[in-house]
């Protein structure tokens, strides 16, 4: 039979292929979503009951196809509790703020000098600090994690707050266009497997936003003075401040800088 007549009796229409490219590439996102992450070894055990309840179907073990089916009956509220934040991430990637923020740039001049001012001087001091830059999606939660404020930015404040020993200094910052939202606040860490185990919690904090949201994240080591960006589940580190402008400016860093997540989390 000659393929396109085998086509035909298969009834083989445009939207077909159209479907499969869609559902290979939601499944493809969803991989890449949970790479690296304990939902990835959670996504195993399911597996692996999935084939003990299909060998118990095979062979006609009626009590353990039976408990199994209760399992899948109710573990699917199960899952949802328990890929919350997998779902969260995915439901922000897909959405339209997802879809906008690739030409999106963090604007005014202003700003951004005020917070680059503010990193200098931290990191000059060898003071640690979390900067987050609030972009499309909303972090309202985190704000309620810390202190609320509603304060123009400005190097001086961010500066004070950050200065060891004052109240707000231990948690992050959290900027919402030129205004200070929130201090104090705390971040979810990253559940990457692939990350550095010399990463101090500071960093893992930020590469943890930037895995549920799109906001930029500036780290300061305490340690090293170091200046580091979290953005997208993946830290670039070892940063002058110069090449913080460029990166919130949306442009390209005026000098390679390393990659310190072997194997980062694209979206």
């Amino acid at each position: 039979m000659p393929p396109f007549a085998l086509l035909q009796a298969l009834n083989v229409t445009w939207r077909d292929p159209l479907e499969i490219a869609v559902v290979a590439w939601l499944f493809y996102r969803l991989l890449l979503l949970i790479r690296g992450t304990r939902a990835l070894q959670m996504l195993g055990g399911v597996g692996v009951l999935a084939l003990t309840y299909t060998v118990a179907r095979l062979l006609d073990l009626t009590m353990i196809s039976y408990l199994l089916g209760i399992v899948f009956t109710y573990g699917a509220f199960a899952l949802l509790v328990i890929f919350q934040p997998e779902l969260r991430a995915a439901l922000a990637n897909l959405g339209p703020a997802r879809m906008a923020r690739v030409f999106r740039r963090l604007e005014g001049g202003e700003v951004l000098d005020e917070i680059v001012d503010a990193i200098e001087r931290l990191s000059r001091s060898g003071v640690g600090a979390i900067i987050v830059i609030e972009r499309e999606v909303p972090l309202s939660d985190y704000v309620e994690s810390g202190t609320a404020l509603d304060a123009k930015v400005s190097a001086d404040l961010l500066t004070t707050i950050f200065t060891p020993y004052s109240p707000l200094h231990d948690g992050a910052v959290i900027i919402r266009g030129d205004v200070i939202i929130g201090a104090s606040c705390i971040l979810p860490l990253s559940q990457s497997m692939t990350l550095d185990r010399a990463l101090g919690t500071r960093h893992r904090a930020a590469i943890g936003l930037t895995e549920e949201s799109d906001a930029l994240v500036v780290v300061i080591s305490e340690e090293r003075a170091s200046i580091s960006l979290a953005v997208g589940g993946r830290l670039q580190a070892n940063l002058t401040p110069l090449q913080v402008r460029d990166l919130l400016a949306g442009r390209e860093p005026r000098a390679t800088a390393e990659y310190v997540v072997p194997q980062p989390l694209r979206r």
